[in-house]
């Protein structure tokens, strides 16, 4: 079984995830342009079983009550995984936590309806309107 390990810039927060990704996505909706500073927001997905905090207790914000938050280092202030609201079985891991990112390949860009006209969709990856189901 797959396993992957990662966690925030300043090494209080750390995680692992066993598994496959369900999922590698690059998120354009106003709430990931925030969170990746103007930019899509990278992730990988996961399901939910198989990911576990090692160490730390990460900070949660919801953007609205019924979201399933994202979560960060309160301490370097990194943002490390997202609940999705959608799909509260999965954990959307930022590519930037993990500790090996070198497998990353964009599969979907998704909440394109969102994305500013300067964002470019990656090559050969689906492109979806909002989020995939």
């Amino acid at each position: 079984m797959e396993k992957r390990t990662g966690g925030c810039r300043c090494g209080a927060i750390q995680y692992e995830v066993l598994g496959a990704p369900v999922a590698q996505v690059a998120c354009h909706c106003r709430d990931c342009q925030y969170v990746a500073g103007g930019g899509a927001s990278l992730s990988m997905v996961f399901n939910r079983s198989g990911f576990t905090v090692l160490k730390g207790a990460p900070r949660v914000y919801k953007a609205k009550p019924a979201s399933g938050g994202t979560f960060f280092c309160e301490a370097c202030g990194v943002h490390v995984f997202s609940g999705p609201d959608s799909h509260p079985e999965l954990v959307a891991i930022k590519v930037g936590s993990l500790d090996d990112p070198s497998d990353f390949r964009v599969q979907a860009d998704i909440w394109m309806k969102s994305a500013p006209s300067w964002h470019r969709p990656h090559e050969g990856a689906l492109q979806v309107a909002g989020n995939l189901t």
